[in-house]
């Protein structure tokens, strides 16, 4: 199936605001093709397609990346049994328990940066409160040092641009540096093991298997990336969000324990990740169009969350939704190890906001990061 002439998900009108394709996707491509790009790639967009895509592994693969480019099969983006042996290594270290015994230090944190900015006139909502705090409490959870934070912000943003960037040999040298840093950091943690989530990745195995150092270097990668720049963009579109309709906002200042209905549909509404992306392994045979075997097909979580078909009014932001079975997290499998993390850290940041700030207001539309395939402000500034 061919794109539709002009339709680019690169272009400026789609980044600007995606979900201003979500309806031709649905209605006259629901398996669409996008051919200028390299490679070329096919992508879901109803709701039923890209749950039963996400959920049959043996003909959606994660082999070969879950990002728009083939790569070589490693680790958690591989397939089971290898997969399996890698998430339950990691998820020693992701159970609820863990997750929840943070919630003090992220209630500190959100302070610390709000305390920071008390008396600021103006101040960027990610730079000063959005990035730094998932970023510190990976960077704590790792058991790298907090006065890296600055590094780690531009190891990010760099990771962030190269995702998105059909050559990303412009930022392989910056990448280097940031795999160096986490290999020291690993094999300092197998000569002096520390209570922290690398000394314990190093640590861990199943039936007498653990992890090699570049194994725990690619999980690491993986936690580092995936467990800040996502939430980072899942608090600021929240917060976006909220401001930019003030009955919103209001709302929740007098009934705040609509915080959790908040996050979930900030989720579906504003996918931090548009979409990932899996590798048939046969032809496929859809309602909207055939993919062939061995193609890159994106499941396009945040247009299956607009799909009318799954939800009512699906364009409406509504903290009166109730079940919300939105694929931000994707499904099966493959589900986000760090959803029940993202989601502690979102509820309290916009808690602490509501409590700290309530006056708080946007200066502006900020800016948009640069992947296609993700979606949050890189500058969000306001005041109050």
């Amino acid at each position: 199936m061919a794109a539709r002439e002009g339709y680019d998900p690169r272009s400026g009108d789609v980044m600007a605001e995606p979900s201003t394709a979500y309806r031709y996707l649905h209605e006259e491509a629901p398996v669409h093709f996008f051919e200028a790009f390299e490679p070329p790639f096919y992508t879901l967009s109803r709701h039923r397609d890209v749950q039963a895509a996400l959920l049959d592994i043996d003909t959606y693969s994660s082999e070969f990346g879950q990002g728009p480019r083939f790569s070589e099969p490693h680790g958690m983006l591989s397939d089971p049994p290898q997969h399996t042996f890698y998430r339950g290594l990691v998820q020693q270290a992701f159970t609820p328990r863990a997750i929840a015994a943070w919630a003090e230090r992220i209630e500190e944190i959100a302070a610390e940066l709000l305390d920071a900015r008390a008396d600021a006139d103006a101040w960027d909502l990610h730079d000063d409160y959005a990035f730094p705090l998932p970023v510190i409490v990976i960077v704590e959870m790792l058991g790298v040092p907090g006065d890296d934070l600055q590094r780690f912000k531009r190891w990010s943003d760099v990771a962030v641009e190269a995702m998105g960037a059909e050559d990303p040999t412009p930022w392989a040298a910056e990448m280097g540096e940031l795999a160096a840093y986490l290999l020291d950091a690993i094999r300092q943690r197998r000569a002096e093991p520390r209570d922290d989530l690398i000394s314990a990745l190093v640590a861990a195995e199943q039936d007498g298997r653990g992890l090699a150092d570049v194994d725990v270097l690619s999980v690491v990668n993986q936690l580092f990336v995936g467990g800040n720049e996502t939430t980072t963009s899942l608090i600021g579109n929240m917060v976006w969000r909220l401001l930019a309709d003030r009955a919103l906002w209001e709302r929740l200042l007098a009934e705040p324990e609509l915080a959790d209905a908040a996050v979930e549909e900030s989720l579906r509404f504003d996918s931090p990740v548009l979409g990932l992306y899996r590798t048939t392994t046969r032809d496929v045979e859809l309602e909207g169009g055939a993919i062939p075997k061995d193609a890159k097909v994106m499941a396009h979580y945040a247009a299956a969350n607009r799909d009318p078909r799954a939800f009512a009014s699906p364009d409406e932001f509504s903290l009166d939704r109730g079940r919300n079975r939105h694929l931000s997290f994707g499904l099966g499998v493959h589900f986000c190890l760090g959803a029940p993390l993202a989601r502690l850290e979102a509820r309290i940041a916009l808690r602490a906001l509501l409590r700290r700030c309530p006056d708080l207001r946007l200066l502006g539309e900020g800016e948009r990061i640069a992947p296609f395939f993700l979606w949050g402000r890189r500058r969000l500034p306001v005041a109050g």
